[in-house]
């Protein structure tokens, strides 16, 4: 009795907690793809892809690329 009262108040509380993450992060205002977006090259952003990251200025981008060529 006991055991089945704790695993249907974790299940509750697991369903409730998940709910409740997906209402708040609904709201937020985050654009999709935000977390997507490489910051600098050492993430695994070429420069094929997208010419680089917003706010690396050109010579950041040359010693990046200079580490690819080593």
């Amino acid at each position: 009795m006991r055991t089945t009262l704790w695993v249907s108040i974790v299940i509750v509380a697991t369903v409730c907690a998940g709910l409740l993450g997906y209402a708040i992060s609904s709201r937020t205002g985050v654009e999709p793809g935000y977390f997507e977006a490489a910051e600098a090259g050492g993430y695994g952003a070429g420069a094929g892809e997208g010419g680089g990251a917003e706010g690396m200025d050109q010579e950041m981008q040359e010693y990046y690329e200079n580490l690819k060529t080593e």
